[in-house]
């Protein structure tokens, strides 16, 4: 009796520690909604003064600017009160003056207005039109006129005015003849610099005086870029740039724009590209230079201000810091605190009362929960290139033998990163190493690395993704019978192609609107881009005189090969995904009898903003890969 007794607590003992590690197990497991969460307040700018800082928050279902007094909170207010649009965005023309728009999406007509914060006097500065407006950097306020470009008279080109902040009409300054394509105003408001861009060549072109024409200083090719940064102080021709010129990394220097004559190189990283930003507009003076190998390095040019970043860094050990603003003094600063495993949060920074005071955090939801490291990875590709990566483990703590998912970038010339990334912990948190790898192409690798990537689309560029699993299958550490793609634009192109030629090697393939027509991308193309055509032709290929590669590598055409399960996400305002092409591919898989998931959203574009239509898809996306994976 006694042994059944024991035997019986046994049992009971077991299935209690079942139970329990079962709901611990399921504590592990976070909602959804908690990884996609959208912080309040957003777009945090500081007045030149530093006195105040503006920002966007939601009031009656719309984004309105707030303003918060850091002298007197209580002066603290909102500003605007849209109810059936929202602010798209803002800056500060001077210490009292905000310029906004609204509309209801980006695509919306032109609405520009000037709003003076004491009084909350709102003036607008330009009709409503079905225009393109670009402010010419820095913001600031001449007198009573800010610079800008408009296309107006021509959807192709835009022309350079003076935009009064009163709501006087804009004044014509220079006519585009048609090939330029960027505008850089001087420190006193004289617009003396300027690029050109037929996509295949670029030429700085450089004038003394307005009433000056412009000529040619130099001309580049595709490949070969100098992106000026801002003039060096007190002079009216030498500027700070990026440069890859004679160079395979973009590198600083100091440019003359009167000769066309690179002085010297400042600074420069013997990996990878130099990143446009670390000028101070106000100060005409480099603050730092800064570059991404793993994580985020600067090297400053401004010892003061290397001290008060050194201050403030100690307050957040081992956290990336990204400054955000600063004001003119460079005393008041705005900055984002984040990890890999913590979205973070904005910070206002007192550089002398060394306070840091959080103004927004950014995913509260996810603040107290174990979320998972991006672990940096190297290895060869089949023809000898090196390609760097990251590799989130779920925190289950195996590390072999793992499903994986293949998380491609969009772009394709763009690149991944440490920051954090809430798709990437959401797959990691369900159980899955998310892989997400630099293929060929991307950016901040040099422009020999970018140009390996040219008219790769359908052949190396996925070579390397393939390349990447089968390293980590030979390492052990992936289970080489789950194995899963996924993207969003070039990545969801990515997913399709994978499906189509390679389902033999990937167990199932996710797509957010993912091309299926490569053809159907370069009708897309918008009027005020059709100069960046011919750069496409080189990356892409010609679609005229190519058209049995286009023909080859647009999924759309060879739908027939697809052997494994799909899911494809589609917003009906994507403009370069074919609602038509997305059915059409779709209905041939489900003539095929293969597994497909289509979720279209009529209302959204190349990624899905509101929050009911992105539970939704990841939801989606939760259920499809707990089926095939």
């Amino acid at each position: 009796m006694f042994r059944c007794l024991l035997w019986v607590f046994a049992v009971c003992f077991f299935v209690a520690s079942v139970s329990c590690e079962n709901k611990q197990n399921t504590k592990k497991l976070i909602p959804i909604e908690d990884f996609f969460v959208k912080p309040e307040k957003s777009n945090f700018k500081i007045s030149p003064d530093g006195r105040r800082i503006a920002y966007l928050g939601i009031d009656d279902h719309c984004r309105n600017i707030f303003v918060l007094d850091l002298q007197n909170k209580r002066k603290s207010k909102q500003l605007t009160y849209q109810s059936d649009m929202n602010v798209q965005y803002f800056f500060w023309a001077s210490d009292s003056l905000i310029i906004y728009s609204n509309s209801h999406s980006p695509q919306d007509s032109l609405r520009i207005y000037s709003i003076l914060v004491d009084t909350e006097k709102t003036t607008p500065l330009l009709p409503v039109k079905k225009a393109r407006l670009r402010w010419l950097a820095p913001h600031t306020l001449y007198g009573d006129y800010l610079l800008a470009t408009l296309n107006d008279r021509d959807s192709t080109v835009f022309d350079l005015y003076k935009i009064f902040v009163d709501g006087t009409a804009p004044e014509l300054l220079t006519r585009n003849p048609g090939n330029i394509s960027k505008w850089f105003s001087s420190p006193d408001g004289k617009v003396r610099l300027a690029m050109t861009n037929d996509s295949v060549q670029e030429s700085i072109l450089y004038r003394a005086e307005e009433d000056m024409p412009f000529r040619q200083v130099t001309t580049t090719d595709y490949q070969t870029s100098i992106r000026p940064l801002g003039f060096v102080r007190d002079s009216d021709t030498l500027i700070y740039a990026l440069s890859n010129h004679n160079r395979d990394r973009l590198s600083l220097v100091e440019y003359n724009v009167s000769t066309g004559e690179e002085e010297r190189l400042v600074f420069e990283n013997s990996e990878v590209d130099i990143e446009p930003v670390g000028y101070a507009e106000h100060l005409q003076e480099l603050i730092y230079s800064q570059y991404t190998i793993n994580k985020v390095k600067r090297h400053f040019f401004h010892s003061t201000v290397q001290q008060y970043f050194e201050k403030l860094s100690a307050k957040f050990d081992n956290q990336s810091i990204d400054i955000i603003d600063t004001d003119t003094s460079m005393r008041q600063w705005l900055v984002k605190v984040y990890t890999d495993v913590d979205a973070g949060g904005i910070y206002h920074y007192d550089v002398q009362h060394d306070t840091a005071e959080l103004l927004e955090e950014m995913n509260p939801k996810l603040s107290a929960v174990s979320l998972s490291p991006k672990e940096p990875v190297g290895f060869q590709s089949r023809d000898g290139l090196t390609l760097h990566g990251y590799l989130t483990y779920p925190l289950t703590g195996k590390r072999e033998g793992l499903p994986v998912v293949v998380l491609v970038h969009d772009g394709p010339y763009r690149r991944e990163t440490s920051d954090f990334d809430a798709e990437v912990q959401f797959l990691a948190n369900r159980g899955y190493l998310v892989f997400q790898l630099n293929y060929r192409g991307s950016a901040g690798y040099g422009k020999k690395f970018w140009a390996a990537g040219f008219k790769e689309w359908g052949g190396k560029i996925q070579a390397d993704m393939i390349d990447g699993v089968t390293w980590l299958i030979h390492q052990g550490i992936v289970d080489k019978n789950r194995v899963a793609i996924m993207g969003t634009g070039f990545g969801g192109y990515s997913a399709l192609h994978a499906a189509t030629y390679n389902s033999s090697f990937y167990k199932c393939a996710i797509s957010m609107s993912g091309y299926t027509n490569l053809f159907t991308y370069f009708r897309e193309i918008p009027p005020h881009h059709q100069h960046y055509v011919r750069l496409f032709y080189n990356i892409i290929g010609d679609p005229v005189t190519e058209y049995e590669m286009f023909k080859a590598i647009s999924p759309v055409f060879h739908a027939d090969k697809v052997k494994i399960p799909v899911l494809f996400a589609q917003g009906g305002k994507d403009r370069f995904s074919s609602l038509t092409d997305a059915n059409q591919f779709v209905q041939k898989l489900k003539n095929n009898n293969v597994p497909i998931k289509y979720i279209y959203r009529e209302e959204e574009g190349r990624r899905f903003r509101s929050e009911e239509n992105i539970i939704n898809y990841y939801q989606e996306v939760e259920a499809f890969l707990n089926k095939y994976l």
